[in-house]
């Protein structure tokens, strides 16, 4: 079996869902529940025996130690973050917490328990960290994607966490021989995802007749990736990538913010007609915001064999059809919590 952490997110949802529609092999699921972790994403798997489900914090070590000693897992994917920017500019303690001191946790207790392991099986392990573009910092409109050897830069809290978080993985593979493995992908899109990222966002308040703020002028450009494409990455690099390597996983789709949420007005309006172009509203840019990211996916495909099936067009409209028929999810999500953030975020932000 398999231990995700962070597996009742928008990612790791997907990715437990996918993985068991695909193999009988059972994940242990370590997920703190914070308000993007949501055990109604994985309703489906009620009652299947595959699916262990430990409420818990990546950062409780004697936790992690015990679930390691009790189920024997094979790999790690360690999916478990703090992963949005604007919430990271108001409150970056909880960045540093869950993705650096949790992430060196996870791999203290992972070391610990692949040590005493017998020596096939520690030859067959792997500890599989998931991390993000940002962690290269910003690219001018015409400079080369980002590689795996890239430097890294990062202008937020949020991927200042990340990058030393990704550091940490490569120092334990280097120190101590733990068998690792990182992915760094560009933005996700798809089934799941909590309102407060861009594009489920656009959709669901482009439904409630509510603004769509953009930041700036809408001309930053990002790498979409329909998180399906993402969760075969993970497989295919779990199965087959060399320990201490990095690969990135990009979709190929380099699109500015603006075309994005145009793209979502014109799609709803095919589906749920109504002028949602007039809710497009301007706000003042958020601080240190990146221009571009890119990502060069060419060494997963030339070494993996490793590419998306999904275009920005397919992916898109996908999404936009699953968030229609699963308002009853949507209206779950919303909390008071979350209309408490969006309202506070965005006051006195018009522009």
């Amino acid at each position: 079996m398999i231990l995700v952490t962070g597996g009742a997110g928008f990612i790791g949802a997907n990715f437990v869902l996918d993985w068991l529609a695909q193999s009988d092999e059972p994940i242990i699921n370590l997920d703190k529940l914070t308000y993007a972790g949501n055990l109604q994403n994985l309703a489906s798997l009620e009652g299947d025996p595959r699916h262990i489900f430990i409420q818990g914090d990546i950062k409780d070590r004697e936790k992690v130690a015990a679930l390691l000693s009790q189920y024997q897992p094979r790999a790690i994917i360690h999916l478990a973050a703090e992963s949005h920017v604007d919430r990271s500019i108001h409150g970056p303690e909880d960045f540093i917490q869950t993705n650096i001191v949790g992430t060196f946790r996870l791999l203290e207790a992972a070391r610990q328990y692949w040590q005493n392991l017998e020596e096939r099986t520690r030859q067959a392990f792997r500890f599989l960290h998931v991390s993000t573009d940002e962690v290269y910092g910003s690219l001018c409109k015409d400079a080369p994607a980002f590689t795996e050897t890239h430097c890294y830069q990062p202008n937020s809290p949020y991927s200042a966490s990340k990058a030393s978080s990704d550091q940490l993985v490569r120092a334990y593979h280097h120190t101590y021989g733990l068998p690792t493995l990182i992915t760094n992908c560009s933005n996700n899109y798809g089934p799941f995802q909590f309102p407060e990222k861009l594009i489920p966002l656009m959709i669901v308040n482009a439904l409630a007749g509510r603004p769509l703020p953009i930041y700036g002028d809408g001309q930053q450009i990002r790498d979409w990736l329909y998180v399906k494409d993402h969760c075969s990455a993970l497989r295919c690099v779990l199965e087959h990538g060399k320990p201490g390597e990095t690969y990135n996983i990009g979709g190929w789709n380099e699109k500015p913010n603006i075309e994005i949420v145009q793209t979502i007005c014109e799609l709803l309006n095919a589906l749920r007609p109504a002028d949602y172009h007039k809710l497009i509203t301007y706000v003042a840019d958020r601080p240190g915001h990146d221009r571009r990211y890119a990502i060069d996916a060419r060494k997963i495909e030339r070494e993996l064999g490793w590419k998306p099936v999904e275009t920005f067009e397919t992916g898109i409209r996908k999404t936009i059809q699953w968030y229609l028929e699963h308002q009853t999810w949507v209206a779950s999500v919303q909390s008071g919590e979350y209309q408490k953030w969006i309202e506070t975020h965005y006051q006195g932000h018009a522009g």
